[in-house]
């Protein structure tokens, strides 16, 4: 069952110390804090840092994973808070280097913190070489090309919508995967055309639940569109929730994250990739131009505007709901079932919403895009079924314990 308290009224669970939740703060202080990521572009940093962190931590408990690129030389006395720090901080500053004060004092706190001696200088050894070994692949890696989205004006077709009527994030679609050998692999069936019955119902779910001045959608709805649609994405916090409420040590963190983030990077990027395909018009073009679709059963509002802003991206499949997909099937494959409950806050919503299972929250953040105006119900069934596809592969392919 979800439930929902204010902001105010949530009590934060205390982190323990674990270098790799001190270390995910930070990453998004940087990622979006500062530099203000897109949440797809951020996908994509904090899945090159986790990976880093991974790789670092696993290598000093002895390797009992498969790395995610490399398995440095390590001890078993090697600091892990050393490499964890410095994995980190060094793929940060790779991605950041105009935060390198910042990210240099945040740095040098943690290992101000690590007494000095040889373990010390082990564990920064070992991270020297996993974020080395990061940055080396995902150099030339085609992140934030001048790559830009197909534009039609033909019914049905994508074009830059308001208010900033932008061209963003297409370079994504042809981004390197992490994981998974051809993001091309992956397809969506399509969205239903235009004269089809399908369609109408789609366009007129939105049409009426995702408006800004919607009468029927209620307090409820809105308050989790609000939330599901909050940039400082609330799965970031649910992973440092899970990790710290249930007690993870440093190495069963790192691979959570990384398992989360990079099958959650790879799904985004097949996600994109069917975008540019299908270069679907979004809602917010569509409602007003329904006089133009063909379809007996849509009517036009040419006044129409959605809950929520519409991402400068193509409408299908839904980028939001192949994410999230990604994250819970990393996070049902981590902990073996799907009744696990916690929570997160939304500074856009002001409220902390409860769940009692991954299943729940997912099936929320699917009607939550119709509900903020911005994606139609196909488009969100269609991401999900992608994103599950592709995660299922990515974490099959890694992060599996060692024969």
């Amino acid at each position: 069952m979800v439930s929902t308290t204010t902001a105010a009224q949530a009590r934060p669970v205390a982190a323990e110390s674990n270098p790799v939740i001190t270390w995910d703060v930070h990453a998004q202080t940087a990622i979006f804090d500062v530099a203000r990521q897109s949440p797809t572009a951020a996908s994509r940093s904090f899945a090159i840092v986790q990976g880093a962190v991974y790789d670092a931590v696993n290598a000093i408990a002895g390797s009992p994973y498969e790395p995610y690129l490399i398995a440095p030389r390590a001890r078993r006395d090697d600091s892990t808070p050393a490499a964890v720090s410095t994995a980190a901080y060094r793929v940060l500053l790779w991605l950041f280097p105009k935060q390198a004060d910042s990210l240099r004092a945040q740095y040098r706190e943690s290992l101000d913190a690590i007494p000095d001696g040889r373990p010390k200088r082990g564990g920064i050894a070992v991270g020297e070489a996993t974020a080395e070994a990061m940055i080396e692949a995902r150099h030339d890696d085609g992140a934030f090309s001048d790559a830009t989205w197909p534009v039609g004006t033909a019914p049905g077709q994508w074009r830059p919508t308001p208010p900033g009527y932008l061209q963003v994030g297409a370079w994504f679609a042809t981004l390197k995967p992490f994981v998974v050998r051809d993001p091309g692999d992956y397809r969506s069936p399509g969205p239903p055309a235009l004269a089809s019955r399908a369609y109408a119902r789609g366009l007129n779910e939105v049409q009426a639940l995702g408006s800004a001045t919607s009468t029927v959608r209620t307090p409820e709805q809105t308050e989790a569109a609000t939330w599901w649609d909050d940039p400082r994405q609330v799965e970031w916090s649910i992973l440092r929730h899970l990790a710290t409420t249930h007690r993870l040590s440093t190495l069963e963190t790192a691979r959570m994250f990384a398992m989360v983030d990079i099958a959650a990077a790879d799904s985004l990027i097949a996600c994109y990739g069917q975008k540019k395909h299908w270069r679907f018009w979004r809602p917010v073009t569509a409602i007003p131009l329904a006089d133009t679709d063909g379809n007996p059963a849509t009517h036009a509002d040419p006044s129409w505007t959605p809950l929520r802003t519409t991402a400068p991206s193509a409408e299908y499949p839904s980028g939001h709901a192949c994410y999230t997909t990604a994250v819970t099937t990393g996070l049902r494959k981590f902990f073996g079932r799907d009744d696990i409950s916690f929570s997160a806050s939304s500074a856009d919503s002001g409220t902390t919403r409860h769940y009692d299972s991954l299943s729940e929250a997912l099936a929320e953040l699917l009607q939550a895009r119709v509900w903020a105006g911005v994606h139609y119900r196909f488009a969100t069934v269609d991401g999900k079924r992608l994103g599950a596809s592709v995660a299922h592969d990515v974490l099959d392919q890694a992060f599996g314990p060692r024969d």
